[in-house]
């Protein structure tokens, strides 16, 4: 994968380039501000981008704006976000746009090699990636949508591992259930949320924004 990195900290920019490029994919380009991740993600339209979500020169929330701009600019443009904290408003922001091809993840999480470029290749693949805490985050304060109230425990369950990113053959070991017993909750839960594009990949983008969206919603 073209991986572009945005991070203002030597250290951690500096690891996230060996990281990624010790299993084999090609960072196209660094950068350290807010205008300068756009400039690098519109010159180069990576893969995916690895963004922090703080960056000069406000130190706030450039490194998201620059993200949010970039994929106006190149709809779908996959982006992992890396937080030190989980701000909800960053979580929504991200997602508002309705499509996929996006991650947020806290920044401890990248001390787990495989997992983070498991997430990074995810999201590269136009899937989502969303850090478990983000989702509880979003969950203890959020409230659901009719068509999420409709959903089962277990469905609610199966959406939940969904959302992090996990596939069926990982929800089902995680819930200790088949890999067909999976499929038959993830079919019923499309149905239930009215998903009914053909495309299993973006049918179960489709759920994990609708569930996000309402989960953080106000």
């Amino acid at each position: 994968m073209r991986i572009v990195v945005a991070e203002d900290l030597y250290l951690l920019r500096d690891g996230l380039v060996r990281l990624v490029e010790a299993y084999g994919h090609e960072v196209v380009a660094t950068a350290t501000t807010g205008p300068e991740t756009v400039e690098a993600l519109l010159k180069w339209r990576p893969d995916v981008a690895v963004v922090d979500v703080r960056m000069p020169p406000g130190q706030s929330d450039e490194g998201l704006r620059a993200a949010l701009d970039a994929r106006r600019e190149v709809p779908g443009l996959p982006v992992l976000i890396l937080s030190q904290h989980v701000e909800q408003l960053y979580a929504r922001e991200l997602l508002a746009d309705g499509t996929g091809g996006v991650g947020y993840l806290l920044k401890e999480s990248v001390f787990d090699a495989d997992q983070f470029i498991d997430a990074l290749e995810r999201v590269a693949a136009g899937g989502t990636a969303m850090d478990p805490a983000v989702i509880a985050k979003l969950l203890s304060s959020g409230s659901s949508t009719r068509r999420l109230g409709r959903l089962t425990e277990r469905e609610h369950s199966v959406l939940r591992l969904m959302a992090e990113g996990l596939s069926n053959q990982a929800i089902g070991r995680r819930l200790f259930l088949s890999e067909s017993a999976i499929s038959k909750y993830t079919t019923s839960l499309f149905g239930k949320l009215g998903i009914t594009d053909d495309d299993d990949s973006n049918r179960r983008v489709l759920a994990v924004l609708t569930y996000l969206n309402a989960s953080s919603a106000p």
